[in-house]
């Protein structure tokens, strides 16, 4: 699970999950962060409660983690100042995302973070759409969205913060008004085209080595007629994981997110995340109860057998691989 909550104190149930070792990471939003320092003493904060002799896991660094982009989209003050497609429309565009990797990398650094929800690797498709209207995509070429997020990746992972490529396997076909936020939305997007073009950056980010790959909660038919990419095996395991052949560790977006409406409660969305092959669990809604219900849920669902156990245990090892390999 993947914890929030409000303002600049982290609550005292989040230390005290933390130190029994019920939390993988923490996401920071703009209300709990007043200044790189401030956030750097939560940051030190929350990694002594997990060097606590209680947690069985206190050899394994916290997930700390926030939405660093640039441009519009950014949670800490700095790096990097300029947004994707201002990269992408740059004299030197691979200059400028590797600049704007570095620059996140050393700026969560500063803040004691280590993951990155960037760089959005959506090749958008018509001038203010979804991506578009927030600068939050390279290009509409596939091919430069690809040259542009390796080089990204490359630079921010060399910082020592990993990286996460999103929102596979693309929302570049989203118009303005389809907000997965929000509410459902479909892609009925051809395979040939989602291959061709939304899949095509995910090569070069998993030969760059990106350590996290973030799933969207649209639906896109050709793939999944009915569940949403983050809730289906065959995107997840089938796209992702198979055809593609990503090893590394997949995130969900926001479990609370409009697009999951119909799919109950935070618990059993998280369960239906976790059987189609999602290992971390974004719970984002700023309240720590909500990572609470998800992980309770989860375990009831791994106890009983309604999970597959050996694939649950494959999935814990890929986050502690993750987390074991990133400073604290």
């Amino acid at each position: 699970m993947i914890y929030s909550y409000t303002g600049l104190t982290p609550p005292a149930d989040l230390l005290r999950w933390i130190r029994a070792g019920k939390v993988a990471g923490v996401i920071f939003f703009g209300g709990n962060i007043s200044s790189q320092s401030q956030l750097a003493g939560v940051a030190t904060e929350l990694n002594r409660a997990n060097a606590s002799p209680r947690n069985p896991l206190r050899r394994y660094p916290l997930l700390l983690m926030t939405d660093q982009e640039g441009g519009l989209v950014q949670r800490l003050p700095g790096a990097p100042a300029v947004s994707e497609k201002q990269i992408g429309e740059a004299a030197y565009p691979a200059a400028a995302a590797k600049a704007a990797g570095r620059g996140a990398g050393r700026n969560l650094t500063g803040a004691g973070l280590n993951v990155n929800l960037a760089p959005v690797l959506d090749v958008y498709r018509t001038p203010g759409n979804f991506d578009d209207q927030y600068g939050r995509s390279y290009s509409m070429s596939p091919h430069q969205v690809s040259r542009l997020g390796a080089d990204f990746i490359r630079a921010q992972q060399g910082t020592g913060v990993a990286a996460t490529a999103k929102h596979f396997p693309g929302l570049g076909a989203a118009d303005a008004s389809q907000n997965t936020d929000e509410g459902p939305v479909t892609l009925d997007v051809p395979l040939g085209t989602l291959r061709g073009t939304d899949e095509y950056p995910y090569k070069a980010a998993i030969r760059a080595g990106v350590k996290l790959v973030m799933v969207s909660w649209a639906v896109y038919p050709a793939l999944d007629p009915q569940m949403p990419a983050g809730l289906s095996p065959a995107v997840v395991g089938g796209e992702l994981r198979q055809r593609l052949g990503f090893t590394g560790v997949t995130i969900t977006d926001a479990l609370e997110a409009g697009a999951l409406q119909a799919y109950g409660t935070t618990g059993h969305r998280a369960t239906l995340a976790a059987r189609a092959g999602m290992d971390l669990i974004l719970c984002a809604v700023q309240q720590p109860g909500q990572g609470g219900q998800a992980r309770t849920a989860l375990a009831r669902a791994y106890q009983q057998g309604t999970l597959d156990q050996a694939a649950f245990r494959a999935s814990v090892q890929r986050v502690l691989a993750l987390r074991a390999g990133l400073r604290r």
